[in-house]
């Protein structure tokens, strides 16, 4: 609905259509039909369209199809007009590596105590179809465009504390076969961990430092370990926890390691390394 009371309905895939409403809401105006309003090809759209006003600038939305093969991407175009012509704009938010099983993307944007924020989806527990909503706060530049922002773990919020505990479910980054899942009706854990699987979250906040981390495990068949690395996984060594193999029933256990000197806020890395298919799982980590 545009600020003159005009309704647009718009819909399509690979390319968008969009027509006006007629007064009665429920019928198109099909004389203002438009069959291609963009593509495709030229500005990647594959599904999802959500259009927005600001500043005299509409800005519309889509899963954008022109990264890893796949529609990870929000993308947008903008025009000063509700049905184009449309300039493509780029990418807002990337949601690739959220998940082993991530297939697309879908969005908006909305504003909030002045503060606007590009709200999208990632895919979890290694599923195309299973899916969790975040946001990130957004940045618009004089011109209008919009700075393309990281996919974190800290969302809307500032950067998780290193001193509070960190749940396993906060990963925004996936790399391997590692992925999110249940353990419990009320929990989530890294699973299926494969030998130099990594895990990311972004971002935590050192502050003046820590002393040691520990995490909550439960362990494999055999020995293992963690890497724990700030801002890249052959970035700066924080700690290495060591995980013992399971002796009988495999049960969750604490596990720890001194630290080495970080302060400051940074992308936190575990790289996990160990023998089998699946090597440990991971419940929690915390620094203190």
């Amino acid at each position: 609905m545009d600020e003159d009371g005009q309704a647009y309905y718009i819909w399509g895939q690979f390319s968008v259509k969009m027509a006006r409403m007629n007064p009665d809401m429920r019928t198109l105006d099909l004389s203002t039909l438009n069959e291609c309003v963009i593509n495709e090809r030229d500005h990647f759209f594959h599904e999802g369209a959500h259009m927005v006003k600001r500043n005299g600038i509409y800005y519309l939305l889509y899963a954008h199809l022109g990264r890893a093969d796949m529609p990870t991407c929000i993308g947008y175009c903008t025009s000063r007009s509700p049905m184009g012509p449309f300039e493509y704009g780029g990418v807002i938010v990337d949601n690739d590596h959220c998940d082993p099983g991530n297939w697309n993307n879908h969005g908006s944007l909305m504003e909030f105590g002045g503060q606007w924020y590009v709200f999208y989806h990632r895919a979890t527990h290694n599923s195309k179809m299973m899916r969790k909503a975040c946001m990130e706060p957004i940045f618009f530049n004089e011109d209008g465009s919009i700075d393309e922002v990281p996919m974190t773990s800290q969302g809307a919020g500032p950067p998780l504390k290193a001193d509070s505990r960190i749940p396993a479910e906060r990963a925004c980054l996936l790399f391997g076969n590692v992925r999110i899942q249940m353990c419990a009706a009320d929990n989530e854990e890294l699973g299926e961990i494969r030998n130099q699987d990594k895990a990311v979250f972004k971002y935590v906040d050192f502050g003046r430092g820590v002393d040691s981390v520990f995490a909550r495990v439960k362990p494999g068949a055999f020995k293992g370990g963690i890497s724990v690395k700030a801002d890249m996984p052959w970035g700066l060594p924080i700690g290495y926890i060591e995980v013992p193999e399971a002796r009988g029933e495999k049960n969750w256990v604490e596990v720890s390691s001194a630290t080495g000197n970080v302060e400051g806020v940074h992308a936190l890395w575990l790289v996990f390394d160990g023998s089998g298919e699946e090597l440990f799982k991971v419940d929690w980590i915390e620094f203190r």
